[in-house]
């Protein structure tokens, strides 16, 4: 049947039975992206496909890795360069609707991750059909990067399991198991791994039909009238988390929807022009280069780590929480403290945990077992790693450290979770610092994606790599960062917190300044973070960060600790708290807020962010970006500090500092760095030290 055609991309072969098996299996690479070549020769196929009419068709995937991430990103950014991104999008379009209208049955087989424009190829097959295991993922998360699905999937996927059920997945990116994705009527049947195209054969045969009232309210929910007033609600549930100016992809994709009729040529005409007008926008160039730089963070990850057990010193809720989580990663973890009545309460949070994520009691049992009380310690002589994690007092961690280190393996490791003492004051007294090293998480461990590996000027590379490649294990994305004081997130984060805190103690309100921060974008306001952190631990950090940084604690926090109001864990802090909720009063109709608000909160983290770009905290620019977005929330559509400062220009936020520092004083001053070569280049989409896979 395709004789005299050659390809890179995919794989055909033709039974005895008529039907076509297509592989796609993209050359050069461990995962399939779909790029213009890979579109191009299926265009060949199906073009040939459509002359040939077999019996049915089968698409899969060749790579073990998945079915396939989605479209080429990299190919993407070189289009809005170009300035081609409409002409790529209707290209795509228009291979997928000719597969679609291929006139013979055709089967999407789906195993591993199948992401954006690989699950729009499986939404143009007549039927799908799924792996029935934990890695079978699918989802359209093209709004994460700034855009909405371009290749049909917002043309397709509200008529084939209904728009109520289709938009919420689109507007948030969130991916479906294989259970849930039959459930919802995205595949049609699931089927053991090794027997999949098997089963696919047999879906061939004997399509399943779709359910009747499945069907009859998908066309309900996308009449117009439905659309018209499905539309509007939809939209104010979106505006209520997240502002259009800030995030316009998820707006967009409801007028599409909104606006598309029966016709699919239409939806797809306003589809491709929705997508090429949001490739544009400084949103997604921002989105995508951290997109990239989320690859590059996991890139730094690579390589063995040859741990296998960890023992944990500490079980408060930081210790307690990185001992549960490393379980739950699949690694043997002891949990050591002074008494069992301290560790039995991380034990109890450890099986929530687990019984949160893991369906069935049987795996939660296993995963329990990984975590072990160890009131004596025994269980330091036979990890490979041990992580303390008891409370911030370098004296009180250095004769820890006297105790440890002789029980310590020929290639054992020492780490400690300090989020804010210098790794050189903690070295001192050590027989091998070059096995020691910071391990920074960030509460709550299981949500938080960052984790700051804490160097200083004795520690072995090789360990580094080592430890790098554990954070990769657990799930968390791995950042080098030198043993300044408060590292790099803290560090950054603390201006932002003690400013807004001096704010609060001069009468604004702690909800304008909350409102200020979510304007600005970041994901909490500063008064409902401090409280969440607990004004203790603020109290403590800033303590240790406040002479560093030329800062001082602002008045009344220390009266609130004496008073026991800690914030949310207390139930009392800057606010009342009830069910985890904060009680935020309302402000006074007559407020007159201060006109410089919103830059005395954020042009701190600035500051500190080019100071520590000019002291080497991180490696390069495109690091501390990473590093603030995915350790603090910084406005990820801005594209990290710097990224801002770039975008605003560089000159106007130092004028601003400087008039800052005239009317409010000298902790404002633009710090050293602001001169840096790296502030001065215009921060890309893809940035130039990325090489992702």
């Amino acid at each position: 049947m395709f004789e005299g055609l050659r390809f890179n991309h995919w794989k055909a072969s033709e039974g005895d039975d008529g039907m076509v098996t297509l592989s796609l299996d993209r050359a050069g690479s461990s995962v399939n992206a779909i790029s213009r070549a890979v579109l191009d020769e299926l265009e060949q196929i199906v073009e040939r496909l459509a002359i040939e009419k077999p019996a049915g068709v089968i698409i899969h995937s060749a790579k073990p890795a998945g079915f396939a991430v989605g479209a080429d990103i990299k190919a993407f950014v070189d289009y809005a360069r170009n300035d081609s991104v409409l002409e790529n999008i209707e290209h795509g379009q228009r291979v997928y609707e000719a597969l679609a209208r291929l006139p013979c049955p055709t089967v999407a087989a789906v195993h591993g991750a199948c992401m954006g424009g690989g699950t729009e190829l499986i939404l143009a097959c007549r039927q799908r059909i799924a792996a029935d295991d934990d890695t079978t993922r699918i989802g359209l998360p093209e709004v994460m990067l700034g855009i909405h699905p371009g290749w049909g999937g917002s043309a397709r996927l509200p008529r084939l399991i209904g728009a109520t059920e289709a938009l919420p997945l689109m507007l948030t990116g969130r991916s479906l198991s294989a259970h849930r994705a039959l459930a919802l009527g995205v595949v049609d049947r699931l089927a053991p791994p090794q027997d999949l195209l098997v089963e696919a054969r047999l879906l061939l045969r004997h399509p399943q039909p779709h359910p009747f009232a499945r069907r009859a309210m998908a066309w309900v929910s996308n009449t117009w009238l439905a659309r018209q007033i499905l539309a509007p609600m939809m939209l104010r549930q979106t505006a209520a988390k997240v502002r259009r100016e800030h995030y316009p992809a998820p707006f967009a994709l409801i007028d599409v929807w909104k606006r598309g009729g029966g016709d699919i040529r239409q939806r797809l005409m306003l589809e491709a022009r929705s997508v090429a007008k949001l490739a544009a926008t400084p949103t997604a160039q921002n989105l995508i280069r951290i997109f990239f730089l989320q690859e590059r963070l996991k890139d730094q990850g690579s390589g063995e780590a040859a741990i296998h057990h960890v023992h944990v010193v500490g079980a408060g809720v930081m210790g307690g929480d990185i001992a549960a989580w490393a379980a739950f990663k699949g690694f043997e973890v002891t949990l050591q403290d002074r008494e069992m009545k301290y560790i039995q309460p991380a034990l109890d949070r450890a099986r929530q945990l687990y019984e949160k994520k893991l369906k069935t009691p049987e795996r939660v049992e296993q995963t329990a077992r990984r975590l072990r009380a160890d009131v004596e310690g025994s269980g330091v002589v036979g990890a490979e790693l041990v992580i303390e994690a008891i409370y911030e007092n370098t004296a009180a961690k250095r004769a820890l450290y006297a105790l440890i280190e002789p029980q310590l393996g020929a290639d054992g490791l020492l780490a400690s979770n300090t989020s804010s003492i210098p790794l050189d004051a903690l070295r001192i007294g050590l027989a091998a610092p070059q096995r020691f090293l910071g391990l920074h998480f960030f509460n709550p461990v299981a949500q938080m994606p960052l984790v700051e590996v804490v160097r200083h000027d004795r520690l072995d590379p090789a360990i580094e790599k080592r430890v790098l490649a554990f954070c990769k294990a657990l799930g968390k994305l791995p950042l080098a960062v030198t043993g300044t004081p408060g590292f790099l997130v803290n560090r950054i984060l603390m201006p932002y917190l003690l400013e807004a805190l001096r704010l609060y103690s001069e009468g604004v309100p702690g909800p304008v300044l909350d409102r200020e921060a979510k304007k600005f974008g970041m994901p909490m306001g500063p008064i409902e973070l401090a409280d969440t952190v607990g004004l203790d631990v603020c109290a403590s950090v800033g303590q240790e960060l406040a002479p560093f940084l030329g800062l001082e604690l602002p008045p009344g926090l220390e009266q609130k600790l004496a008073d026991g109001k800690r914030g949310r864990k207390d139930g009392q802090g800057l606010y009342v708290w009830q069910d985890g909720k904060p009680l935020k009063p309302e402000v006074e109709h007559d407020y007159v807020m201060p006109p410089d608000l919103q830059d005395r909160m954020i042009l701190p983290m600035v500051n500190e962010a080019v100071a520590c770009l000019a002291e080497g905290v991180v490696d390069d620019a495109d690091l501390l970006d990473a590093g603030v977005i995915f350790g603090t929330g910084f406005a990820p559509f801005r594209g990290g500090p710097l990224q801002y400062a770039r975008s605003e220009g560089v000159e106007r936020i130092k004028s601003r500092l400087l008039q800052l520092a005239q009317r409010h004083g000298m902790r404002f001053t633009p710090k050293d760095g602001w001169d840096h070569l790296a502030l001065r280049a215009q921060g890309g989409a893809v940035p130039s030290v990325s090489t992702p896979p």
